[in-house]
């Protein structure tokens, strides 16, 4: 398929809506009239940089300013889902193209409309509790592939660390400690299996939890140290 492919399609679609329709006026690939009204819509096989910097600059001559590509497959549903939030930002129209439907090739999925930003509390209240529940920075912003330190396992890593200084103990006992509200709910679940049940109520650490802790030796001599404070404080 080319992008021309495309033109008829969209030229037939507006032309039925009263539009006076011209092909490549001034670089726009599509140019639509009626009366004063201006539209422009740029063509494009896939949705890419190149096509969003098309588009916003021809947004210095009219606010219609539309998008047309290929009507994507189903399975691509869940990738379009963040285009559509993109071209809604930029307050770009979207319309699907079927070249394969000859009753109705043309879809309008949205117009160019003023953005409204809704911003989604919930996610925000939880990015806040992360970074203030990480008490330091032990992650590398655009890594792959590698163990994030969430501040959940930093929180498991804690109880770990105080399991293999004191040795099996109970939830309580830990929390005496300064482990956490979560501190039965880590142990319990047991996500990493560094924990185990000895007794009712008693957990210890496991083998697997003891090797884990050597790839967090700054974790491991932090909590150490905090453990040893407490200890000395409740003398």
């Amino acid at each position: 398929m080319k992008e021309s492919d495309l033109f008829e399609p969209v030229k037939n679609f507006l032309e039925a809506g009263g539009y006076k329709v011209r092909a490549e006026v001034k670089n726009c690939d599509i140019t639509a009239t009626k009366g004063d009204e201006l539209i422009i819509i740029e063509l494009k096989l896939s949705a890419n940089l190149q096509l969003f910097i098309q588009a916003t600059d021809r947004q210095r001559i009219t606010d219609s300013v539309y998008v047309a590509i290929p009507k994507p497959s189903i399975r691509s549903k869940k990738h379009w889902k963040g285009i559509r939030h993109i071209l809604r930002r930029l307050e770009l129209g979207l319309i699907f193209v079927d070249v394969d439907n000859p009753v109705n090739p043309v879809e309008i999925v949205f117009h160019p409309i003023q953005f409204q930003r809704k911003k989604i509390s919930k996610r925000r209240k939880a990015i806040l509790k992360e970074v203030e529940n990480r008490s330091q920075n032990l992650n590398v912003g655009g890594s792959n592939k590698k163990k994030i330190i969430t501040a959940y396992r930093e929180n498991a890593i804690q109880i770990a660390v105080y399991l293999k200084e004191i040795g099996a103990t109970t939830p309580k006992k830990l929390r005496e400690y300064d482990s956490g509200k979560k501190t039965l709910s880590i142990l319990y679940s047991n996500f990493y299996g560094w924990f185990q049940r000895v007794d009712h109520g008693f957990y210890d650490i496991t083998v697997k939890g003891k090797q884990e802790l050597k790839k967090f030796p700054g974790l491991v001599i932090k909590y150490k140290k905090y453990l040893n404070d407490i200890r000395k404080n409740n003398e």
